[in-house]
């Protein structure tokens, strides 16, 4: 045999150690076990399992060392022979095993048949040293060629797993907003694949997303990890959406976290209780973000907005108390309009002190009793003479709220 080309000697050696593949097995079983510390630590690979795999990979090996020795592997023949490569990578990725764990097997397989060879060889008796260099190049070319192939169909199976995972995750996080929650088994389950409590106080927070954000869901989740407040994120449409489990029933620190973080509009819900109450904090989190006045930039809680809230909740009635008390105002050109609104905003908030409105507003008393007076022209309403009526000033709030709209 030492006078034959090394492709016929690799044919020969590979074809003989072929017919005891299953005892070379068994020892590559073994070998893993004992040298492959991944999978042990692991664990998620059977024995069954890693023999079969061992079995067959070795015998394409065998097979692609016999058969096509010193030659290319015909594109025709590359589903056969690596078909078991191709099986191992794919299974291996769903099994969640480290890539460098399944190929550090392969390299040990490698090494298994290249010793199995040499044992043949020495039996052989007839292969000189230069014919084995030349068969150790072939076997390494063959391993190398079908590592390539387990990490392709690893990958591949990889890619397929997460889009997976992010379809699961995005059917979740829809449930959870559509208050599926209440059902005890699906709030576990999405716990555990969000990554959140299930019971304990929450809000969401419903943030405007801009092209430029990019990366900030990872940067409030750190800065509120540091205040002991877990969180998750989902982008749905040009919104953020995050689930903050609070390490406190009240929004204090956590509020004053988010205005610090953002430079963006974001409302905040009212605490609930546990993943149960997601979708009407999801909700009320919109509800709160409504309220912010149009142009403006604010991070805004529920809590601190309820008349806003109320009055959005019943845009019918907010519009007829608009219409009842600053409709003809409304139609006065906008720069006397702005002025005028201003002034019985802050005539409202003083409770009726024109001395305070003054101050407020940076004009003269007198100045104040005259606007005043230009709103009682223009309205039919005598605020002069009469105290702050809580109609007045949820038409007020509801005015800005409308904005732009039909009353504009």
């Amino acid at each position: 045999m030492g006078d034959l080309p090394s492709g016929l000697i690799a044919e020969s050696l590979a074809a003989s150690v072929l017919l005891r593949v299953p005892a070379l097995t068994d020892v590559m079983v073994r070998t893993i076990q004992e040298q492959n510390p991944g999978y042990r630590r692991v664990k998620v690979v059977s024995r069954d399992d890693l023999w079969k795999s061992c079995h067959d990979n070795v015998t394409r090996v065998l097979e692609l060392i016999s058969g096509t020795a010193g030659q290319e592997v015909p594109e025709t023949a590359r589903e056969r022979y690596y078909d078991a490569a191709r099986a191992t990578g794919q299974r291996r990725a769903e099994q969640r095993m480290p890539l460098d764990d399944v190929l550090r097997s392969f390299r040990l397989g490698g090494r298994l048949v290249w010793e199995a060879l040499i044992d043949q060889a020495r039996e052989d008796d007839t292969v000189d040293t230069d014919g084995l260099l030349d068969v150790a190049t072939r076997v390494w070319e063959v391993v190398d060629a079908i590592s390539a192939q387990v990490a392709f169909a690893y990958h591949a199976a990889e890619r397929q797993l997460v889009r997976a995972d992010e379809r699961r995750r995005a059917m979740l996080w829809e449930g959870l907003l559509q208050g599926r929650a209440k059902d005890l088994a699906f709030a576990h389950e999405a716990a555990r694949i969000v990554g959140v409590p299930v019971d304990g106080p929450y809000v969401v927070v419903a943030i405007d997303l801009r092209a430029e954000d990019e990366g900030i869901a990872d940067h409030l989740g750190e800065r509120l990890t540091a205040d002991g407040v877990q969180s998750a994120w989902q982008v749905r449409a040009n919104t953020l959406v995050g689930l903050l489990a609070l390490a406190e029933p009240t929004l204090g620190t956590t509020l004053h976290t988010l205005r610090d973080s953002l430079d963006t509009t974001a409302g905040v819900s009212l605490v609930v209780d546990g993943l149960a109450g997601i979708d009407v904090a999801y909700r009320q989190a919109l509800l709160a973000r409504r309220t912010v006045v149009p142009g403006r930039i604010e991070v805004v809680a529920l809590e601190a907005r309820l008349p806003e809230a109320l009055l959005l909740g019943s845009p019918e009635l907010a519009e007829r108390l608009v219409l009842l008390w600053l409709g003809p105002l409304l139609r006065v050109p906008v720069a006397e309009r702005r002025l005028l609104l201003d002034t019985l905003e802050a005539w409202v908030a003083t409770a009726g002190s024109t001395t305070r409105t003054a101050e407020l507003v940076h004009c003269h008393r007198n100045t104040v009793i005259n606007r005043l007076h230009r709103i009682h022209e223009v309205t039919g309403h005598d605020f002069a003479n009469v105290a702050p009526h809580l109609e007045l000033s949820l038409a007020l709030r509801a005015s800005w709220l409308l904005a732009p709209g039909p009353l504009a």
